[in-house]
């Protein structure tokens, strides 16, 4: 069986670095397992999760493809830059709209915790920011924090390997081959 894997460019915008990282390790990855790539500037939702969970709120066609893809999927990657410091706002609204009660996580009886409902799945988390190299790690932290541990970790998925790519405004062009030749080989690996 084919292994299954779910590739998020999580940046909005149409061209970036990050979509070109998504498009190579798609590319290799597509050589050797099941693919779905999605680009978050072409998703159409609204991402704003109008009523937290006090209502339901449909799901827009895009979303409802992601979270089949993410049901599917035995291993999860997602390409995002840092932008403040954070997730650029429409990648937080999509796990805000898509990673629900009852399809995350759901909680029962009169236990606090919420049981994960996303066991058994793998995930890399591909950072970009500009940032110099020093303070990759400093920068990054809090983003691993909301998205790996609070979001993916939350619902079940294995604690995420990590890249961090900076600074991107300085790269020479050898860094840039250097980080796309590292995805390529992450893309035929399927890890």
């Amino acid at each position: 069986m084919t292994k299954k894997i779910l590739i998020l460019n999580g940046n909005p915008k149409s061209t970036s670095f990050c979509q070109q990282l998504a498009n190579i390790y798609t590319v290799e990855a597509r050589e050797y397992y099941e693919v779905k790539h999605f680009n978050l500037s072409e998703m159409a939702f609204n991402p704003i999760l109008d009523s937290g969970y006090d209502a339901d709120q449909d799901l827009e066609p895009d979303l409802q493809d992601f979270q089949k893809w993410i049901l599917r999927a035995e291993h999860i990657v997602i390409f995002s830059p840092i932008w403040w410091g954070g997730l650029p706002a429409k990648l937080k609204g999509l796990f805000d709209r898509s990673f629900l009660p009852h399809f995350a996580f759901k909680y029962e009886q009169d236990n606090p915790q919420p049981t994960p409902l996303l066991i058994g799945k793998t995930a890399r988390i591909v950072l970009t920011m500009d940032m110099p190299e020093p303070f990759l790690e400093e920068q990054a932290r809090p983003v691993l924090e909301q998205l790996d541990k609070y979001t993916l970790q939350f619902s079940g998925i294995e604690k995420a390997a990590t890249n961090l790519f900076g600074s991107m405004v300085s790269a020479t062009q050898e860094e840039k081959q250097n980080w796309e030749k590292l995805v390529k080989s992450l893309g035929s690996q399927g890890i």
